[in-house]
């Protein structure tokens, strides 16, 4: 007979767990030494928050599952900020929880697991008895798949140890849902305010990235003369067109944002519209008509009004719509001229001027993120952590087609950077991965980077130090609220990296980056970490616009 903890871990595993990320405790090592006996790569980290991070960001980037293991009590609440980010996120996870035998009711350990879990957005599970433990394996994989959400199953530590049936039957495949297809009516109306359009702008957001519709939507915006952008999380679907204008919201360049405020049609392909892509409703023309395209029938029209809902996955949607376009023989040229290209690719964050403030040992992070851009190799996975520093890299860092951006921000916890990146390098292990992370959020995580060093990855790390949680100071400062308990004595985190396994170097000033250029060209396997001492003073123009009226 095998133990029930043997056949859960060979039932994910035969599902096509390919890497498993955990933090062991005794309540979870049996299954996790069972997927690790079955194939799967396992990845141990330092906590249980970054455990979940780390397997939400591989979820991302791969398109797979995510699979974690956790002990029960602690292991489970040490991970729910990164189990709400998940949940706020849409990213399927497997979340295999150790939890406290029914009979054990003065265990330390032993909490409400399911109510806590229901409380941040996940689905909840259990292994009911070793009859049914490898069909409720099964169960809970297909929800997380379905239902494009972490589904944490409860594992009792009792029926853990009993022994499985010979006669359970292995799980099979989740089954393929059919994407969700826009109906002909929806079709019609979008097609007639293309129309009437003249200034269309196609406006992509995470629905659309999962739903593979990048092609799609740049061949409708060809057909209707329509420019492209992107929400933040979108960041990169339509890197490399001429008629891209990045990202949506307060990371907006000032000629993206004039352009997309000019629009008379707006069509959202998957994106939430929220208040950072719409800067609280302010982006959007008054005079636009804004249309709304998504899976979920709760998100539309959420967060700002629309004048058109349609329930359809963004690339049956484009599909459809091109169709149609076809059977009408519509070809529109909307603004799309020479001079708007000249103007679009002239009006890039990185050919925007400013007054170079570097002074008295810190580097102003705008020439700091203008000077990566140039040294980083094109090929690259952008990672950023929440907090003041955050607008830089999207900003200034050119991204990548194919994945290349990974921004956890669903909740908008500060401290989930260096875990996101370990899940991003892990995923796409031959590319170039470049975090960007505030001094408050390495120092919430210092442990993570002992993972990456562990873990030989190929990694820069870019800690945008001022001292600070710079939102704070910037926010409340200028109001005349004192904010010395939100701003702190430097940190040597070149030295801390280095005791932890990195090459490492202070940056002071741009010519410091010759660090940077040194280890690309010696390949160094160890990762890097860049400590830049940023001026303070700086204030991010994404955070002047959110807490405009506010």
């Amino acid at each position: 007979m095998t133990a029930v903890a043997a056949a859960v871990g060979a039932a994910v595993a035969s599902l096509g767990a390919r890497h498993v990320f955990t933090l062991l405790g005794s309540g979870n090592f049996a299954v996790t030494g069972a997927l690790r006996d079955a194939g799967a790569v396992v990845v141990a980290l330092r906590h249980e928050t970054a455990v979940v991070t780390a397997a939400d960001a591989y979820a991302r980037v791969t398109g797979e599952l995510g699979i974690v293991t956790l002990h029960q009590g602690p292991g489970l609440t040490n991970a729910l900020t990164g189990i709400a980010e998940a949940a706020k996120s849409r990213t399927p996870l497997l979340v295999l929880a150790a939890d406290t035998a029914g009979a054990a009711v003065r265990s330390n350990f032993r909490i409400d697991q399911a109510g806590v879990v229901a409380a941040v957005g996940a689905g909840v599970e259990r292994l009911h008895g070793p009859g049914s433990a490898v069909a409720d394996v099964a169960r809970a994989y297909r929800r997380a798949v379905a239902e494009r959400r972490p589904v944490v199953l409860m594992m009792p530590l009792d029926v853990q140890a009993a022994d499985c049936p010979d006669t359970a039957v292995p799980p099979a495949p989740a089954p393929g849902v059919a994407p969700v297809r826009p109906s002909d009516g929806a079709v019609g109306a979008l097609a007639d305010l293309l129309g009437q359009a003249s200034r269309p702008v196609v406006l992509a957001g995470r629905g659309a990235t999962l739903s593979g519709a990048g092609g799609l939507l740049e061949q409708l915006a060809e057909r209707t003369g329509a420019l492209v952008a992107t929400s933040a999380v979108a960041a990169g679907l339509f890197g490399g067109n001429r008629w891209d204008l990045g990202i949506s919201g307060g990371f907006a360049s000032p000629r993206a944002a004039e352009l997309v405020a000019d629009a008379d049609l707006v069509l959202a392909f998957g994106a939430s519209l929220t208040m950072w892509t719409t800067r609280h409703g302010r982006l959007l023309g008054p005079g636009a008509t804004v249309v709304q395209i998504d899976t979920d029938t709760d998100a539309l029209g959420a967060n700002h009004p629309v004048d058109l809902a349609v329930l359809g996955d963004a690339a049956e949607t484009a599909r459809d719509l091109l169709a149609e376009l076809d059977r009408r023989d519509h070809q529109a040229a909307g603004q799309r001229t020479p001079a708007l290209a000249d103007r679009i690719a002239a009006g890039r964050w990185r050919d925007e001027p400013h007054d170079d403030v570097t002074a008295d040992g810190q580097v102003d992070p705008r020439s700091l993120t203008k000077a990566l851009e140039a040294l980083l190799p094109g090929e690259r996975t952008l990672v950023v952590d929440s907090g003041h520093f955050m607008g830089w890299a999207p900003m200034y860092l050119t991204v990548p087609r194919g994945a290349g951006f990974v921004f956890t921000q669903g909740f908008q916890s500060v401290g989930l950077g260096l875990a996101t990146a370990v899940g991003a390098a892990l995923a796409i292990p031959d590319r170039l991965t470049v975090v960007a992370i505030g001094d408050g959020g390495a120092l919430m995580t210092l442990g993570e980077l002992e993972s990456i060093a562990r873990l030989r990855l190929r990694m820069v790390v870019v800690v945008y130090d001022d001292g600070a949680y710079g939102a704070e100071v910037h926010h409340f400062g200028p109001g005349g609220h004192p904010v010395d308990l939100v701003q702190f004595p430097e940190v040597d985190f070149a030295g801390t990296a280095r005791a932890l396994g990195f090459r490492a170097t202070q940056v002071r000033r741009v010519e410091d980056l010759a660090a940077l250029t040194d280890w690309l060209e010696e390949g160094d396997p160890a990762p890097l970490l860049l400590d830049a001492k940023v001026v303070p003073t700086v204030v991010a123009d994404w955070l002047e616009e959110a807490f405009r009226g506010h």
